[in-house]
């Protein structure tokens, strides 16, 4: 079979598999709708917790940046991995203990306020659709191979398949449907790693062939050094340390961000107790490291191999991958000199190749040459990812409409089961504006996801950490904080990107920092100005001191307290 039929059925098992599921564990209350029933195990959440949180971002886009970026693409592996673990450690038992569904809710109750409820409710929907416009454009991308067609009906029929399984099963539909697609995706994208591996240096494990020997005896990482610079481009192994500002302020961004993303810290409300928590925690640490120990690798076999294809080849001799990307336009030749040969360097005014970063983890097998199948299964995998994401991101924000706006504002005594046809009503809408809006992102998938973890970090990191250690800290310094962070870190972001209809450049970056890594300054002046009000205006109620007081005692732990 060729590779358009073994997509058509390998990809349409998995859909299958995903709405079968999905009906399965319809949610049938709100509190199903929301948090699954609050009874899911462990092992249970902590792959669905993989798979929410590795996003298209990481399954698509990661090894595609650090292809193209070598060294420097390390900021977005470490700084995702690290948040992880921030996460893990010091919001995710604290926050099931506090027993509250969404972060607005914990917001609310422990600053007491209607108010910074509100605000929070504003800024969870706000990340949250930034975050989903990067899901939907690696949906569009996916989609687009997987059918050979254009970018754009690619996106369309995205919004069609997150709206079906999203809408219908609520939070224990996405959990169940998550652990199937963690599953796959990670099935999906150690396969090909593994296969090319063996190719290129005979060893299975990709984590130690990416530093492997050649049958020429050539390191494979001195080989890809040389053809990045005869081509002009820096060695891949170069540390690119002339960027430091950046480097820490991305990576800082990326793990502070992480701490604060309403959709991953709606699951630890998912298992039955705190103790479950922990441990769903470290399950999802164990099956994340899965992928994110096998992306620099791909990286490696990936940008060899095309540099090896495509750099001072003729066009008409390219291989049918190529002709099969540049139909969906997200690879493109210019022949600039005429003379029929391809001119990939790092020379802008010579370079006659354009390749999207985000299409390299689907191109790599077929660059490669490996079965038709192998492909068809990395397509698959990447429609997980990005489609298990978006789902819990497109959950957040019905959450927050829901729950947190309709139940808690405008409509109070609303039954429950309009509040359930009201959280579908906003996924239905949200999908459609999120695909809309992933027609022309502001940047490549895991650039958009990192302005949204960008601004995760700037409103809601300090609120949640100074709600959890700080029993001075008050409503008045948490909505201070919030509002100037995420506007400061908003408005950075609009002026110096140009496809959100900015007029900044490069060279107006404050101290050097990029869009993607500003959030890290935001949290700090949100943290400063939190601290400051704080510390200027009456302390929380003496109840709220005891209950932050309480939130970090563990359970059982009152008797020998007294003694």
């Amino acid at each position: 079979m060729g590779i358009q039929t073994w997509t058509f059925l390998i990809v349409g098992i998995t859909f299958l598999l995903y709405i079968g599921v999905a009906i399965w564990a319809k949610a049938g209350s709100t509190k199903e709708f929301y948090v699954a029933g609050g009874g899911v195990s462990p092992l249970a959440n902590g792959m669905a917790t993989a798979a929410d949180w590795m996003s298209a971002a990481s399954y698509l886009s990661m090894a595609g940046l650090i292809s193209f970026m070598g060294y420097a693409g390390g900021q977005y592996l470490m700084g995702w991995t690290g948040g992880y673990v921030l996460l893990a450690l010091l919001f995710a038992p604290y926050l099931r203990k506090f027993g509250k569904f969404t972060v607005p809710d914990f917001i609310g109750e422990r600053y007491y306020s209607k108010q910074a409820q509100l605000v929070a409710l504003i800024c969870a929907i706000f990340v949250s659709f930034t975050y989903c416009v990067g899901q939907m454009k690696g949906v569009g991308v996916a989609f687009a191979r997987f059918l050979e067609v254009e970018f754009s009906t690619g996106i369309f029929i995205g919004i069609g398949i997150v709206f079906f399984y999203a809408v219908l099963g609520g939070m224990k539909g996405i959990t169940y449907t998550q652990v199937t697609q963690y599953c796959i995706l990670i099935f999906a994208f150690t396969v090909p790693a593994i296969f090319i591996s063996l190719q290129m240096v005979g060893n299975p494990l990709p984590q130690i062939g990416m530093g492997g020997t050649m049958e020429d005896g050539i390191y494979l990482l001195d080989k890809l050094n040389q053809l990045s610079v005869d081509l002009g481009f820096n060695e891949y192994t170069s540390s690119g340390m002339n960027d430091r500002v950046n480097m820490f302020f991305i990576t800082m961004s990326l793990m502070l961000g992480t701490a604060g993303l309403p959709h991953v810290i709606v699951r630890f409300f998912t298992v039955p107790k705190v103790r479950d928590a922990r441990v769903s925690a470290g399950y999802a640490l164990f099956f994340i490291a899965l992928l994110y120990t096998t992306a620099p690798a791909i990286a490696v076999f990936v940008r060899t191999n095309l540099l090896q294809t495509v750099s001072n080849k003729p066009y008409a001799e390219m291989p049918a991958w190529f002709s099969k990307w540049e139909e969906s336009k997200l690879i493109s030749f210019d022949d600039k000199n005429s003379d029929g040969v391809i001119q990939y360097v790092a020379n802008p005014s010579s370079n006659e190749l354009t390749i999207d970063n985000d299409i390299m983890v689907l191109a790599n097998p077929e660059i490669a040459n490996l079965p038709a199948w192998v492909i068809a299964l990395v397509v698959a995998g990447g429609l997980a990812a990005a489609l298990s994401t978006a789902a819990g991101l497109l959950l957040v924000i019905a959450t927050s409409i829901s729950h947190d706006l309709l139940k808690n504002y405008l409509k109070p005594n609303i039954s429950e089961k309009g509040e359930l046809r009201a959280a579908r009503v906003a996924i239905a809408w949200a999908v459609l504006a999120a695909g809309l809006a992933g027609l022309n992102p502001p940047g490549f998938v895991a650039e958009v996801v990192a302005l949204a973890f960008g601004l995760a970090a700037s409103s809601f990191f300090p609120a949640i950490i100074l709600g959890i250690f700080d029993k001075r800290m008050n409503r008045q310094g948490a909505i201070s904080g919030m509002i100037v962070g995420i506007v400061f870190t908003t408005i950075y972001i609009w002026y110096f990107k140009p496809q959100l209809g900015g007029i900044g450049t490069p060279e107006g970056y404050w101290f050097g920092i990029k869009p993607e890594g500003i959030g890290t300054l935001g949290m700090l002046i949100n943290l400063a100005v939190a601290v400051v009000v704080s510390r200027l205006t009456p302390p929380p109620p003496v109840d709220v001191q005891n209950m932050v007081e309480n939130i970090r005692i563990p359970r059982g732990a009152g008797a020998a307290i007294e003694h």
